[in-house]
């Protein structure tokens, strides 16, 4: 009989044991009717770009994407994707907070672009099984969908030439103010209300809305409301949308509301909004 033993030796590198947390998972087919404005996050963000074809603009930088690119986005770095109408940008993209990316040897730390085509296969399987883990909540799902997240990450940092770098992490009510604050940046063309926000942080109401107005001088539903008002600016300026359309695009429960909401917050209708933006052009 013959045996071989491995021992494990612990390193002195310990990031990613300690800091890096998955906040979220998504996947996403865009096409011609996906509506994005730059925006930022307290998080990491990990785009991994499975077909199509499309943009980035990050900060002031606009940069072409394909499929087995990936995409990493440091915290509170302006970002936005468009999509290809003729082929249609899909991707996942994975949230960590604690956790910041970059090159080896290069001074760009606040995002990157990497091709990923000789390690796509591995990349896939841990995304999707990240994805299956979160979909079902089986017993320790969490568990499981972090690990996987730890592995994937140091497989691709194997392969990229990519270094870490920690970001403490803050568990106070700062902390809870910038975690409902991303995912308001994320969701709020949805129905976002406090009970959403509570379900989501497990704190009291009266804390979280005290909590997030302090921190950000507006309470967590104006804030909702404020986002949904800055897009319609945009697509007001630049696009031919009906007030119904951008109305439903950005969540507001009928056209007559949303047009109320316009003029409270910015004096002017919306249809007055758009011809004084198109005259200044």
């Amino acid at each position: 009989m013959s045996t071989k033993r491995y021992d494990v030796i612990t390193t002195d590198n310990k990031k990613m044991r300690n800091a890096p947390k998955l906040l979220y998972i998504s996947s996403a087919k865009y096409g011609g009717d996906w509506h994005s404005t730059p925006h930022t996050h307290n998080c990491s963000e990990l785009f991994f770009v499975t077909q199509g074809l499309g943009q980035f603009q990050i900060e002031e930088q606009i940069h072409s994407v394909g499929s087995s690119d990936l995409i990493i986005v440091n915290p509170n770095v302006v970002h936005t994707e468009v999509s290809l109408n003729a082929h249609p940008l899909e991707y996942i993209v994975l949230g960590v907070e604690g956790l910041e990316l970059a090159i080896t040897n290069t001074s760009e730390q606040r995002y990157c672009i990497v091709n990923c085509l000789s390690i796509r296969d591995t990349i896939l399987f841990y995304l999707q099984n990240i994805l299956r883990e979160i979909e079902s909540k089986s017993l320790n799902y969490d568990i499981v969908c972090q690990n996987l997240m730890e592995i994937l990450m140091i497989l691709i940092m194997r392969q990229t030439g990519l270094t870490s770098t920690l970001i403490p992490i803050k568990k106070n009510a700062t902390h809870l103010s910038s975690t409902i604050r991303r995912y308001i940046d994320a969701h709020y063309r949805e129905n976002i209300t406090l009970d959403t926000l509570i379900e989501m942080t497990h704190v009291s109401k009266y804390y979280l809305v005290h909590a997030f107005t302090k921190e950000y001088d507006i309470s967590p539903i104006n804030y909702v409301i404020q986002k949904r008002i800055e897009e319609a600016k945009q697509l007001l300026k630049n696009d031919d949308y009906t007030l119904s359309s951008i109305s439903r695009i950005l969540g507001f429960s009928s056209p007559s509301y949303f047009s109320q909401t316009f003029k409270r917050l910015t004096g002017i209708s919306p249809n007055e909004y758009r011809k004084q933006s198109r005259m200044q052009k």
